[in-house]
């Protein structure tokens, strides 16, 4: 007779990651794998996916670890040596929907989207953040900045599967094609 066990898997996590590129591939692995263990649709999850990419890119390239202080810029740290870093961090509510947050020390200027030209190599992360979630925004605490998403996990707050276009056309494509040139 084998004994299962099942195993809870939480509805938040929060982890510690690195100033720097290295630790963005773990969160979003370990981000996608919870979410695909909730049996959360497979478009939120990469839509959380992309957006958890986002903030902590931006995270590490624009604003302070955490335990830097208001003196040093963003990214001076050595990020293999330094035992400082950012907090990224997701749940999913009650009412449905997933919250998804990344925490730095903050940045010499205050997290906006940009309006880069066709050209520019970069600008458009809180863009692509603000189209895909329902809403988002900036929490400042005690030296730090929390930058946020909330995204629909089930259909009532559903808002992307509203602006695709619904096409009625009336093919029975059982029917043979055969007057076609």
């Amino acid at each position: 007779m084998a004994l299962v066990v099942a195993q809870e898997v939480p509805t938040s996590s929060t982890m510690a990651l690195s100033h720097g590129p290295m630790g963005v591939a773990e969160a979003r692995r370990r981000l996608r794998s919870e979410l695909c263990a909730h049996e959360v649709p497979e478009p939120v999850v990469d839509d959380a996916v992309l957006i958890l990419s986002e903030l902590l890119s931006n995270s590490y390239r624009h604003a302070r670890p955490l335990c830097d202080g208001p003196d040093e810029e963003p990214g001076e740290a050595d990020d293999a040596a330094d035992p400082c870093g950012i907090r990224a961090a997701w749940r999913i509510g009650d009412d449905g929907l997933l919250s998804v947050e990344v925490t730095d020390g903050g940045g010499p200027t205050r997290p906006l989207p940009a309006s880069p030209s066709l050209t520019a190599r970069g600008g458009r992360g809180l863009g692509i953040v603000s189209n895909l979630s329902l809403r988002w925004g900036v929490r400042d605490g005690p030296g730090e900045v929390t930058v946020w998403a909330l995204l629909p996990v089930r259909s009532r707050h559903a808002r992307r599967d509203d602006l695709a276009p619904r096409l009625d056309i009336p093919i029975d494509f059982a029917d043979p094609f055969d007057d076609l040139p």
